[in-house]
């Protein structure tokens, strides 16, 4: 989807005065929402608006592919005709695949922890600390094993472009020795917009990085050793505030634990807080700036002509994805002393290098996009509703 023409990326250090992006920390719980919360946003569903209207106020979760809306379009007697051999066929065998991927992947993390005890720190529990051939062997298998269930999937090919300087031409903020240059190019974090969950095996794949989950994840069968070799920050947002920022300050020191020391497990997060269609680019929550530390952007597309990735990528025969890394980002001093200019900026930078549409519109607006498509007219259901 082509950029509007009228789209600017402004001064790095400056923030769009007409839409200040979301400075809620990525790891924050959302508020309890009070009746001047769920009034305003209940006029949208009482209103009279079409589907239509709603569409283009709420298009970064719009679905175009051949399944349409929510997946329910009518497909025509071609299109269910095309279907049916990756129904009874690749549906099948993709999944046979990829449980054995699995299942081969946790018999490796278990015996690499064996007799192994983790790491514990507040209330944290991983595995992603540990040296010597365990971590070689975890890492090396992990992004092998990421890149073969990619295949497995139809991800045959990853197209993937650098882009050698930012919009001023320049590689970084900041005037820096020669002695300093190799740890200000070791970011602390990857930053990624996020689209479908593909995203987190690519990621896998590349850089092996942590990743911020729910604390339920620890407990799940198979992915729960798996998640905490891979170093994730659980976070259950049922927990007070202040328990969060308990959490909020494990991943700014795993952050700055990263810019220090290369062989230390960079962060991957998603500012975002949710995923889109992968036209546009949400604003950013400041969780991932917080330590002040440069950061590494990653734009992810997945092209298609049937079905898109963002929904659906087991029945497809092949699936595409294109990725583009741009420089490390390192923030201004201006910038590290604000995180939302820090986070605003950053985005700017990805929406013009990967021609992606700015939308300020958050995870609220797409549960009551969701619930209008469903036919859910209770706004407080919606706004209750679990997070993806």
């Amino acid at each position: 989807m082509q950029m509007e023409s009228e789209h600017r990326v402004p001064s790095r250090h400056s923030i769009d005065q007409q839409g200040e992006p979301d400075d809620r920390p990525l790891l924050k719980p959302e508020p309890e929402l009070d009746s001047k919360t769920l009034e305003p946003q209940a006029k949208i569903l009482e209103s009279s608006q079409s589907i239509e209207e709603m569409e283009k106020k709420y298009a970064a979760y719009v679905r175009h592919d051949v399944y349409g809306k929510m997946g329910r379009g009518k497909l025509s007697l071609t299109q269910k005709f095309l279907l049916v051999p990756g129904l009874v066929v690749l549906v099948p065998i993709r999944v046979v695949a990829g449980v054995t991927i699995l299942v081969s992947y946790y018999v490796i993390c278990r015996v690499c922890t064996a007799f192994l005890p983790p790491n514990r720190e507040r209330e944290q529990e991983d595995y992603a600390h540990m040296g010597g051939w365990r971590r070689s062997v975890i890492v090396r298998t992990g992004r092998f094993l990421s890149r073969a269930l990619l295949f497995v999937f139809g991800f045959f090919r990853i197209a993937e472009t650098r882009s050698s300087s930012n919009e001023e031409g320049q590689l970084n903020n900041e005037t820096v020795s020669s002695d300093q240059s190799e740890k200000l190019e070791n970011p602390g974090a990857i930053i990624s917009n996020h689209v479908s969950y593909i995203d987190i095996l690519y990621h896998m794949s590349l850089s092996f990085p942590s990743f911020v989950a729910k604390r339920s994840v620890a407990k799940l069968p198979l992915v729960g050793l798996i998640s905490k070799c891979l170093g994730c920050v659980y976070v259950q947002r049922e927990l007070k505030s202040s328990d969060f920022k308990g959490v909020s300050g494990v991943v700014n020191e795993r952050i700055r634990e990263a810019h220090q020391n290369k062989f230390a497990p960079k962060m991957m997060l998603f500012p975002e807080g949710t995923t889109t269609n992968g036209d546009y680019l949400l604003p950013f929550k400041t969780g991932a700036f917080l330590a002040k530390t440069p950061v590494l952007p990653v734009i992810i597309r997945y092209p298609y002509q049937r079905f898109s990735p963002a929904w659906d990528s087991i029945s497809g025969f092949v699936n595409h994805i294109e990725v583009k890394r741009l420089p490390v980002y390192h923030p201004s001093e201006q910038e590290k002393e604000d995180p939302k200019l820090y986070a605003a900026n950053v985005r700017k930078l990805m929406a013009h290098e990967g021609n992606l549409i700015l939308l300020d519109i958050g995870l609220a607006e797409k549960r009551v996009y969701h619930a209008a498509l469903n036919g859910n007219i209770s706004m407080r259901t919606v706004l209750h509703q679990k997070d993806d």
